[in-house]
């Protein structure tokens, strides 16, 4: 499932960067337009998708997106969701896929709701 349309990589790539500028200046990254986090929140799950092609986890981030990543069983044909499913709002991803935080601080703070085998991201976080 794509997350974010081709023509709008490059939007979402500059809206990225300008979430992780604002984060690590220490800005109120709650000030950017609600636009900057939908693109920065879906080129990041691309990001991810290319990483981590797969069916086996898919990762929601609410309310801009969800992919599917890593190999391992699919969905099940009746209910479409796979055996391993995380959760997570969408500073918190940003948090994670820019490195400013990591998997452990974030899932000890309980950031992040994963139910599965495939629970932990850590190894394949940050991404830029």
């Amino acid at each position: 499932m794509a997350s974010i349309l081709s023509k709008d990589l490059p939007e979402g790539e500059s809206a990225l960067a300008r979430w992780r500028d604002a984060a690590t200046a220490g800005d109120d990254v709650d000030a950017l337009p609600r636009r900057t986090w939908a693109m920065a929140t879906r080129y990041a799950l691309y990001l991810m998708e290319r990483r981590a092609p797969g069916e086996g986890v898919e990762v929601r981030v609410a309310p801009w997106g969800a992919i599917k990543i890593l190999e391992g069983p699919a969905s099940d044909p009746h209910n479409l969701t796979p055996p391993d499913v995380i959760e997570l709002e969408p500073d918190v991803w940003l948090r994670l896929v820019c490195g400013i935080t990591t998997w452990d601080e974030e899932r000890d703070a309980g950031h992040i709701s994963a139910v599965g085998e495939r629970d932990d991201l850590s190894d394949l976080l940050p991404l830029v």
